[in-house]
């Protein structure tokens, strides 16, 4: 058969008998990036019946509607949306049309089924080759690596399919749009993206190569992209791997004008020790230097990229680059960076490489009055003092610059944790030094750094200290009156305990369960060891509780020496070892005589009610840091009544320096009472656990019977009501302006006032108001009758008030009704007499009590019920006027009530009161809440 020409043939009407379709498959001379050419041509029989060469022509519309094949019309309407091929003899009019893709497959399978497909080689006078449709699988590129001979492999490119393969130089034509003619068979032929490789081998059957160039030629092989399957000899010692990569992240500035808040982000991933961008459409990496495999993982790369974009990256188009690119707001730049490191990825910034903190490095030294940590923190091979890192952070840095150029993550979590107690030491060379006395605070921070090495002296020191654990309880020493409870007993092994380490510590039990008895039976045991180099103890008081220490002396320890040293008859000559074992003095006379006080050296210096020097400024606490002593104890059942910077000014007086300077330990605190600082708050309590000892009542004194509260509440009506509602809206206005124009500081005077008037006015309006003593009061008239049937049934009860000015009224009220009572203010001074009294007269139902004088020093057990006429910021102040009832000595259930006056600031001070509780339990009990603080938000709930 020959060429067709090329002929314009017309028809008309319907399609000649004498004619048939032929279509030709023109294959270019270069099928790399060309589409494949389809043409169309006739044949006309002949008299004798054979055919004449084909005449190709152009598609007319109106051809296919009269070809009788309905095949050919098939093919014909895949043709219409064809591109024209452009025409050899430049006419613009042509028979030819190329098809690409999907399309070429259907519209070759369905020439080629009619029989009457021929393919023509346009870069050869050939003659027509017709063709056939192989329906078998597709033909697929592997690559082969063989041994050649010695130290020698060849290289080749085959075609394979299931069962079958040839050479890649047996096909006639491999035509980049996806088939192979061989045998006169058109076959499907796939070559995932590699058809470079074709063009290559096809010019030279193999390549051969040395043994030494085999990884060389691997790693460019794996290079390119869309590699097919290679088929290696079993000796090279190639490998395969699968595992995760590492993700790594590269950080350019943004090339734009203006956008100096952007960064561009280029991910990538290492496999071995080659990089990728994650766009390369191979699924595996070659590794050299490992003459490994390494397949790669597209679910970790796409999970990478994702978490790329949940910390705030996003794509968008740069104009500098020209491209799609991921970028990042400087703002958010720093915490990406932090948590990429953090989770392993490897990221460079302006050069610079991130390094995230890896294991730390700790020792601890004796010396002869000091301890000294001695810690690091390794990145990589390098490490950085913890000195070095505590001053970065203090610079509120969160990187430190390392030695090789690189940049170090700041382990924050860490530091938050460390740095704060780390500056209660001193910096001495790049370690932190320590006094003996901050030992139970380094032996916290070591918790925190279980790798760290001590010495023997240290370790001696720790582990007797860790016996704290395992104190055993103490006995009196002979002569000592009454017997001590069993954890009154394990109570004063504890103050045994703190004077072996040369310690000072906090005695908070609950108020009732004897604290004054355990400190008398160990000044009693120092009255024994003492006795060849006698010296006296100093014992401070508030004056109301001088006698009760005096009486109780007498009662357990009477072979104690006491001195009273307060009022104006007292003479400090009278201080004489000699004769004295125990001074008791005042706060009052202490701030008066600090210097005459301070001249003295005592054996022990012990604070009851230590809560009086939680003002580290105020002159009792300074004055009570004046007193020298060997020993230091401190009493209270509330040693944090408002905030833990109270803890500082206690333990300044008991272990100078032991928690560092003030504003370190304010720092502390501030880090305390964020949301994420519960592992600062629990380091402090493992600091101060050896050195505080609190046990309730509910731990240790099962016996007690049990305490019952409950709130009464009151409704305010008629003119007691509208006086209150009207002074509300007079101080909101009022307050609320004034913090907005000078703050909550400077106004703090107005708001203080604003509060108390509202407080009486939910009591009485005449305490806030003295012209309205006929005024009605919605307490006095719940009180007057509750009272008179508790009475009625036998019992005592005790009423408590912050407003004197309103115990006078309940005492008018009580005087016109004939009912008994004691009263005492702080004016009072005959208060034995009157607690007396009322423990011991059947007579005399009700006691009185301002709230101030009532709270400190009272066994008031004959009552078993207990009234509270207005609640108090602090729960703790509460507490001690109810365990004047509920303590030890009591026989019966103890009902405490609380009057509250509904829809008035009284029941907003009850939601305040919880945070109290929370701030006390945060570090002496179980409870880690959080620690309040009252602001705008909480003032504007009180005057709601």
């Amino acid at each position: 058969m020959t060429t067709p020409k090329s002929h314009d043939i017309g028809f008309h009407g319907t399609w000649p008998a004498d004619r048939r379709l032929v279509y030709v498959v023109d294959v270019p001379a270069t099928t790399h990036g060309a589409g494949l050419v389809l043409e169309l041509a006739t044949e006309k029989r002949t008299v004798s019946g054979g055919w004449e060469p084909p005449v190709t022509f152009r598609l007319g519309a109106e051809v296919w509607h009269s070809v009788p094949d309905p095949v050919d019309r098939q093919i014909a309407q895949m043709l219409i949306g064809a591109s024209p091929a452009a025409s050899r003899d430049h006419e613009e009019r042509t028979s030819g049309f190329v098809l690409r893709g999907s399309a070429l497959e259907t519209t070759v399978r369905l020439m080629c089924d009619t029989g009457r497909c021929r393919v023509r080689m346009t870069h050869a006078d050939r003659p027509l080759y017709p063709v056939r449709w192989d329906n078998g699988p597709a033909w697929r590129l592997r690559l082969r690596i063989a041994p050649q001979r010695t130290n020698c492999y060849s290289v080749t490119l085959v075609l394979q399919r299931p069962g079958q393969e040839m050479p890649l130089a047996e096909p006639v034509i491999l035509h980049e749009q996806g088939f192979l003619l061989v045998h006169s068979a058109l076959c499907r032929f796939e070559h995932g993206g590699a058809y470079a490789l074709v063009n290559l081998f096809r010019e030279r059957a193999s390549i051969v190569i040395g043994e030494s160039e085999l990884p060389a030629l691997l790693e460019s092989l794996y290079a390119i992209p869309n590699l097919p399957p290679i088929e290696l000899p079993p000796d090279t010692g190639l490998t395969e791997v699968r595992a995760e990569p590492i993700s790594c992240l590269t950080i350019f500035p943004d090339p734009n004008p203006g956008r100096g808040t952007h960064h561009m982000l280029a991910p990538g991933f290492l496999y071995g020790k080659t990089r990728i961008s994650g766009d390369e459409s191979g699924d595996s990496v070659f590794d050299r230097e490992a003459v490994a495999i390494r397949y790669r993982d597209f679910a970790f790369e796409a999970a990478s990229r994702e978490r790329l974009m949940s910390l705030g990256a996003r794509e968008e188009w740069i104009q500098g680059a020209g491209e799609k690119c991921l970028t990042i707001v400087q703002s958010r730049l720093g915490e990406m960076i932090a948590e990429l490191v953090r989770t392993g990825w490897r990221v460079d910034a302006d050069g610079a490489a991130y390094r995230s903190a890896g294991d730390t490095r700790a020792t601890v030294r004796s010396g002869i009055d000091w301890f000294e940590l001695d810690a690091a923190v390794k990145y990589g091979d390098m490490e950085v003092p913890l000195h070095d890192l505590l001053e970065a952070r203090r610079a509120g840095n969160t990187t430190v610059m390392l030695s090789d150029g690189s940049v170090g993550l700041l382990p924050l979590d860490w530091l938050a944790r460390l740095g704060p107690l780390a500056a209660g030491g001193v910096g001495v060379g790049g370690t932190i030094r320590y006094s003996v006395s901050q030992m139970v605070l380094l032996d916290a921070l070591l918790d925190t750094l279980p790798e760290a090495q001590v010495d023997a002296t240290f370790e001696r020191a720790r582990a007797e200290l860790h016996s704290f654990d395992r104190i055993s309880p103490a006995d009196p020493v002979e002569g000592f009156e009454g017997t001590l409870r069993e954890y009154q007993r394990e109570g004063l092994g504890w103050l045994h305990f703190l004077r072996r380490f040369q310690l000072g510590g906090c005695l908070a039990d609950d108020m009732g369960l004897g604290k004054t008895v355990q400190v008398l039976a160990l000044l009693d045991s120092r009255r024994h060891a003492n006795a060849s180099e006698p010296r006296p103890s100093l014992v401070v008081v508030p004056r109301s509780l001088v006698f009760n220490w005096i009486r109780e002396a007498e009662r357990f320890t009477p072979h104690l020496r006491l001195l009273d040293y307060s009022g104006t008859g007292r003479d400090i000559e009278a201080i004489d070892p000699a004769a004295v074992d125990v001074v008791i003095t005042t706060y009052g006379t202490l701030r008066r005589d600090a210097a005459a006080i301070g001249a003295i050296r005592f054996d022990y210096a012990i604070l009851d009610e230590a809560q009086a020097i939680k003002n580290a400024s105020s002159a009792s606490a300074k004055a009570a840091r004046l007193i020298k002593a060997d020993h230091r104890l401190a009493m209270t059942g509330t040693p944090i009544e408002n905030r833990l910077e109270e803890l500082w000014s206690l333990f300044e007086f008991l272990n100078p320096g032991m928690l560092g300077r003030s504003s370190a330990f304010s720092k502390l605190v501030r880090l305390a009472d964020s949301d994420n600082g519960s592992g600062s708050r629990d380091l402090l309590a493992s600091a101060l656990r050896p050195v505080i000892l609190r046990r309730t009542k509910d731990q240790v004194a099962q016996d007690l019977p049990a305490r019952i509260e409950q709130t009464l509440t009151v409704e305010l009506e008629g003119a007691q009501r509208k006086f209150y509602d009207a002074l509300l809206a007079d101080y909101r206005s009022s307050v609320l302006d004034r913090v907005d124009r000078v703050g909550i500081g400077k106004a703090r005077m107005h708001i203080l006032e604003a509060l108390l008037r509202l407080r009486q006015a939910a009591c009485h309006p005449v305490l806030a108001d003295p012209r309205k003593i006929n005024a009605p009061s919605a307490k006095l008239d719940a009180l007057i009758p509750t009272l008179e049937e508790v009475i009625a049934e036998g019992h005592k009860a005790l009423v408590f008030s912050q407003f004197t000015t309103f115990l006078a009224l309940v005492r008018t009220r009580l005087d016109a009704a004939g009912i008994p009572y004691e009263y005492l203010d702080g004016r009072v001074r005959n208060r034995q007499a009157r607690v007396d009294r009322f423990q011991n007269d059947p007579t005399c139902p009700l006691f009185l009590v301002s709230l101030k004088a009532g709270g400190q020093g009272l066994n008031l057990t004959a009552a078993d019920y207990v009234y509270i006429l207005d609640p108090w910021w602090n729960p703790a102040v509460e507490a001690q006027a109810i365990d004047r009832a509920h303590r030890i000595g009591q026989t019966r259930h103890v009902m405490a009530t609380r009057l509250v006056a509904r829809d008035t600031i009284e029941e907003k001070i009850l939601e305040l009161q919880a945070s109290k509780r929370a701030l006390a339990d945060a570090i002496l009990g179980q409870d880690q809440g959080v620690l309040a603080q009252i602001g705008r938000a909480e003032l504007e709930m009180l005057l709601r």
